[in-house]
């Protein structure tokens, strides 16, 4: 077995098979390679259980070697390197570094060693924006749940960017009082306040000139220190506290908040200027739960990091990546990365299992939230089949691995990766239950968006002005209300037409409906997040219809539209509720129509 020493010393791992796929021999280690192979009795077998796609039966009769690049169901790449001798097959296998991003598209710019990790599309979209705005230095703002990485990616703008060798300074907003905060940003000369550091401080603007400036949760900034920030990013000029002296500044500014902005604006909590100034290019990174086939590349990135820090040795093994990859991780990246040092710390193995994270995190796998889309009675075995085309198609969304998928539903990989090729084939040609069901309700919802905007453009501006002046006054709503209350009678299924109207604090108001309505004029309406996307985006000028939605009075789908003014401006918007039994009628209706089959 002279292959076998020689390759060993070049290969991660290498597996010695006869020619007909019976393994001899299984030596090496890595991540990607777990630690019972010689369960495994076929080549075959072992390709179906670690692999997304097995090499074997790709080998050509007449090639010495060929070169083959597989990938783990956790997401690992493997370079795969097949020789042969006379009696045996040689699988030599090398586990590439995790690739944070595609050259090609990225013009050859090295993120690794700014450990942004980037395996999956949505953060190669983030990269590719960071890239960009890195080169000319424009204002960022970073946008994102905590954890997710926000101010990696600031510092990843400063070391691809044209001010690489220059500050890079950061501040957290929500961390200083702010009595505090303005001292620390502006700076302040000797005597300028009782207790003043002797000789002044520089400011955090001065200190970040010819660099890049990261004003971390902005969001949490005081309206009156807004305005002083917002002065300095228009003018590019600071003026220490206490002193008449003012100093020009070249910077780039990235801010970074985890807050809905535009929602703290319509409250009046955040200025409208600053936001627009601060919003010139956002970028959006998604939480841990939309990127799951990262998890394994950050795994194994903190293994690096704290296995040097405390001087150990320690893997995870692929059963214990799998456990990890299926918990919901609310906290992101951040709380993964102390999971994994909890893990090294405590741990007196040194290969950490799944049983053994089992006893230290107890597991939380995410929970269905909404019903399956059954809304009549129809034959048992095509409910089975909605219900399971649903839970396969929720399940790959997630986790975008037929391994992860099969393990949360409890099936095998190949009943998985069976079912899930079916799925996509039915639901590529509109014949998958699902697929049926959504072309109805794509169908519906523009019908039903139609009579919203329709109606929307009958109603009279005057009418809502006069309504909206005071809403404690019945006879002022009476036009709107006598409107409505007709259209309720005219239409079928409709259970109740209302305008609502935003004030500046963001709060939704009732200003006149059909009789009947649940909330009085002036009343303010909260209502679930299904219909309250709908109601903001037709503020925003965007007409819209919910799916099919639960609230305190009942089961609905509604839809609502902007009204507009003489100038143009939206003034209030038009909301239309109908109930379940009529959404499922016109499913029917439209099913026969169509001639689709529910």
């Amino acid at each position: 077995m002279e292959w076998k020493s020689v390759l060993l010393q070049i290969y991660d791992y290498l597996i010695v098979a006869t020619k007909d796929g019976h393994i001899c021999s299984a030596d090496g280690e890595g991540a990607a390679f777990p630690d019972n192979i010689s369960a495994y009795k076929t080549i075959n077998e072992l390709e179906i259980k670690l692999f997304t796609e097995g090499v074997y039966s790709q080998i050509e009769a007449g090639l010495e070697k060929q070169v083959f690049r597989q990938t783990t169901w956790i997401g690992l790449d493997v370079l795969t390197t097949v020789f042969k001798d006379q009696n045996h097959f040689y699988f030599a296998y090398t586990h590439l570094v995790p690739s944070y991003i595609e050259k090609e598209k990225t013009e050859s710019i090295d993120f690794k060693s700014s450990s942004f990790i980037v395996n999956s599309q949505a953060m190669q979209e983030v990269a590719s924006k960071l890239q960009k705005v890195a080169a000319v230095g424009v204002t960022v703002l970073l946008l994102g749940e905590s954890g997710v990485g926000k101010e990696m990616a600031a510092k990843t703008i400063h070391r691809i960017g044209n001010r690489a060798d220059k500050p890079f300074v950061s501040i957290n907003c929500g961390a200083i009082p702010e009595n505090l905060l303005e001292s620390e940003l502006f700076g302040f000369v000797d005597g300028a306040f009782t207790g003043a550091k002797r000789g002044g401080v520089e400011g955090k603007f001065r200190q970040a000139h010819t660099g890049i400036l990261f004003l971390d949760e902005v969001g949490e900034l005081s309206l009156s220190l807004q305005v002083k920030i917002l002065r300095a990013l228009e003018e590019r000029v600071i003026t220490p506290i206490g002193s008449s002296q003012s100093y020009p500044v070249d910077i780039q500014v990235v801010a970074a908040t985890n807050r809905p902005l535009e929602e703290a604006v319509a409250k009046g909590e955040f200025r409208e200027d600053l936001y627009y100034r601060l919003n010139v290019v956002p970028v959006m990174i998604p939480p841990l739960r939309d990127r799951v086939e990262e998890i394994p590349s950050l795994i194994q990135h903190f293994i690096q990091k704290f296995n040097a820090r405390y001087h150990k040795e320690i893997s995870f093994s692929p059963d214990a990546l799998d456990y990890l990859c299926l918990q919901p991780w609310p906290g992101n990246i951040r709380e993964l990365e102390n999971m994994v040092d909890r893990l090294i710390v405590l741990s007196n193995d040194s290969v950490i299992t799944s049983s053994l994270i089992e006893q230290i995190i107890p597991p939380k796998f995410p929970s269905r939230v909404t019903s399956p889309m059954i809304s009549q009675l129809m034959p048992l075995q095509e409910a089975v089949e909605m219900v399971e085309e649903e839970l396969i198609t929720m399940a790959m969304d997630q986790y975008k691995s037929v391994k992860l998928a099969s393990n949360i539903l409890g099936i095998s990989q190949p009943t998985m990766s069976r079912k899930y090729k079916k799925i996509r084939e039915m639901q590529n040609n509109g014949v998958g239950q699902l697929s049926k069901r959504r072309i109805l309700e794509e169908q519906l919802n523009k019908h039903l968006r139609s009579i919203t905007v329709v109606t929307a453009v009958t109603i009279s501006p005057e009418e809502v002005r006069n309504a909206m002046k005071d809403t404690a006054n019945a006879a002022l709503q009476a036009p709107l209300s006598q409107k409505f209350t007709a259209i309720h009678q005219q239409e079928g299924g409709i259970k109740w037409v209302y305008v609502f109207q935003m004030q500046p604090d963001g709060k939704v108001l009732h200003v006149a409906a059909s009789n009947d309505f649940v909330i009085e004029p002036g009343e303010e309406y909260i209502g679930p997040p299904e219909m309250m996307k709908v109601i903001y985006e037709a503020f925003k000028g965007k007409s819209g219809v919910t799916p099919l939605y639960e609230d305190e009075y009942g089961v609905w789908k509604s839809s609502a539209a902007p009204l507009y003014d003489e100038f143009g401006q939206i003034i209030a918007i038009i909301g239309f509720d109908y109930s379940e039994e009529y959404v499922n009628s016109e499913l029917q209706r439209l099913s026969k129509q169509l001639n689709i089959t529910l």
